[in-house]
C-alpha cells in the first residue's frame, strides 16, 4: 500500500509476502476483498459511540469516520473499492457483504436509542443506518470530508427529526 491503491496488485502482495498468487487468492478471492480487509484493519479506531444521546452518537460517529477517511489512506482505499465494485462482480459482492455488516452495526446505535426511549419503536434502525451511510458515502465520493461540527450536527438533526414541519400533514400520513 506504500505506492497507493492504484499501484496495488495481487502480484505485488504475493511478491512481498514471498508467496504465490494462488496462496493469496485462497485467503482473498479478489483484489477488492483484500483491499476491504486492509481497510477494515485501518478502520478499527472508528467506533460506534454510546454517549446516551442518539444525536451525539451520530455526530461523533460521522465526525470520526470523515476525519479517518481524510487523514488516513482508508478514504482513498474505500473509494477505490466502491469504484471497482461498479464493474467487477467479485468486488461488488465483497462490498455488499461489508455494507450489510456495517449497516447492522450502525443500526445498533439506533436500537440502543430505542431501548433508552429516545427513538420510537416504529422506527427501523436499518433505515436510519442507510441515511447515516448515505451521508458519509456522499461526502467521501465528492471529497467533502472537512465538514464542520455544525454541518454534521445539522445533518444528524434532519436524520432524527425529518424535514416535515411539525403539525403539517405529510404525504406519508395520507398513504393507506
Amino acid at each position: 500500500m506504500e505506492e497507493g491503491h492504484r499501484g496495488f496488485s495481487i502480484e505485488a502482495v504475493a511478491r512481498r509476502a514471498r508467496a504465490g498468487k494462488p496462496t493469496i487468492y485462497r485467503w482473498w478471492p479478489s483484489k477488492a476483498a483484500l483491499l476491504l480487509d486492509v481497510y477494515q484493519r485501518q478502520k478499527r479506531d472508528v467506533v460506534y459511540p454510546d454517549t446516551g444521546s442518539v444525536e451525539e452518537d451520530i455526530v461523533r460517529f460521522l465526525k470520526r469516520l470523515l476525519s479517518h477517511w481524510r487523514d488516513t489512506p482508508s478514504g482513498s482505499i474505500f473509494r477505490s473499492i466502491i469504484a471497482e465494485a461498479q464493474s467487477d462482480e467479485k468486488a461488488a459482492e465483497a462490498l455488499a457483504g461489508y455494507a450489510r455488516d456495517r449497516r447492522v452495526q450502525t443500526g445498533g446505535m439506533i436500537a440502543r436509542a430505542q431501548r433508552r426511549g429516545e427513538v420510537g419503536s416504529e422506527v427501523d434502525p436499518l433505515v436510519v443506518a442507510d441515511l447515516i451511510s448515505a451521508y458519509a458515502w456522499s461526502h467521501l465520493l465528492t471529497g467533502r470530508l472537512d465538514e464542520t461540527d455544525e454541518a454534521v450536527r445539522a445533518a444528524a438533526r434532519v436524520m432524527l427529526c425529518g424535514i416535515v414541519k411539525s403539525g403539517s400533514q405529510s404525504s406519508a400520513e395520507t398513504l393507506p
